[in-house]
């Protein structure tokens, strides 16, 4: 790919260069195209229209992998799960690793061996012997991640050991809280899901990028806010999205309720230097409308739930578009 130099005219040289330029030459251009396409999912172009703005208007960052970003700082879209869910169609998502992942988080677990196992590999990077070794943890064993999201959900406030040990009672119970918390004062303003505990953070080999969640119930619905400190558009983003909307709707179907609307707030919002390409393809990509999703059964407590409980139904996504995680 030509020069990354990064100020305005440079960038829109670099996308000008590639494939989709007549969507890329500005945001005005690109504006003006997705207008009149009238695209049949608004709420995806949400994040379309975001990917541009980076693009176009985002600094060049230095960033912990060494890889390179552009960011812009302060975002937001809102997905409507009332009749569908945001599952991502311009291209498509791994919805076995998000629903098994979400499943880990609320199991507590901590070991990426547990979704290995499960030929899951998304956080191999994080949990391998090197990465380990090079943030100063070769005292643990390959896999253990640290007190991330699970331990935090489940454990607030308890003392880690390894991923092996059994925690119990030990720390607060979040998860638990916040769904006897709607079923018994639904209008609660403190239905707070907090993965970021800075006692932890300095144990955890990746500190949350997702940290921080509120639930809110009105009209029979719930819906949730995240609030995501570091949000990398290319792979993590479409991923967060469905993994927070699927946890709204799990909440839902425990509580009586119906899913109302995900609302997703992001810090430092970023595309890595090597996703740009990939992104520049996706972006030629007019979106379909999103899938819905079914809960195959009656479950009653959040530790019931398994992978073979939920169907997506009519998703029609584009072809995957290969991206490398910046470790």
């Amino acid at each position: 790919m030509a020069n990354l130099e990064v100020n305005g005219s440079m960038i829109k040289k670099t996308i000008q260069e590639g494939r989709g330029a007549d969507l890329l030459l500005g945001p005005s251009s690109y504006n003006r195209r997705r207008k009149s396409e009238q695209s049949d999912n608004p709420d995806e172009q949400q994040y379309l229209n975001l990917v541009q703005k980076i693009l176009t208007t985002g600094v060049e960052r230095t960033d912990r992998t060494g890889v390179g970003t552009l960011s812009i700082f302060g975002a937001q879209m809102r997905f409507n799960m009332r009749e569908s869910f945001p599952l991502l169609t311009t291209k498509k998502v791994f919805w076995r690793a998000v629903c098994e992942e979400l499943l880990w988080f609320i199991s507590g677990s901590t070991d990426a061996k547990v979704l290995q196992n499960k030929n899951i590999h998304i956080w191999n990077g994080n949990a391998s012997r090197d990465f380990l070794d090079k943030c100063g943890f070769s005292d643990r064993e390959e896999g253990d991640l640290g007190p991330i999201y699970g331990f935090q959900w489940r454990h607030f406030g308890a003392q880690y050991r390894t991923c092996r040990d059994s925690y119990g009672t030990e720390g607060v119970d979040q998860l638990k809280q916040i769904i006897e918390t709607i079923t018994i004062n639904p209008t609660d303003r403190r239905m707070i899901l907090s993965s970021w505990n800075p006692v932890d953070i300095p144990k955890m080999a990746l500190p949350p990028c997702h940290c921080l969640a509120q639930f809110y119930v009105a009209n029979n619905e719930l819906s949730c806010q995240l609030y995501q400190r570091s949000a990398d558009m290319g792979l993590g983003v479409p991923f967060n999205i469905a993994s927070y909307a699927l946890l709204t709707c799990m909440i839902a179907h425990l509580t009586g309720l119906k899913p109302g609307d995900f609302v997703h707030t992001t810090g430092d919002t970023h595309i890595y230097k090597t996703h740009i390409q990939p992104l520049k393809e996706q972006l030629t990509r007019k979106p379909h409308a999103f899938p819905k999703l079914i809960i195959k059964r009656a479950v009653e407590n959040i530790e019931d739930f398994r992978y073979s409980d939920f169907e997506i139904v009519d998703y029609n996504p584009y072809p995957k578009i290969q991206m490398e995680m910046a470790v």
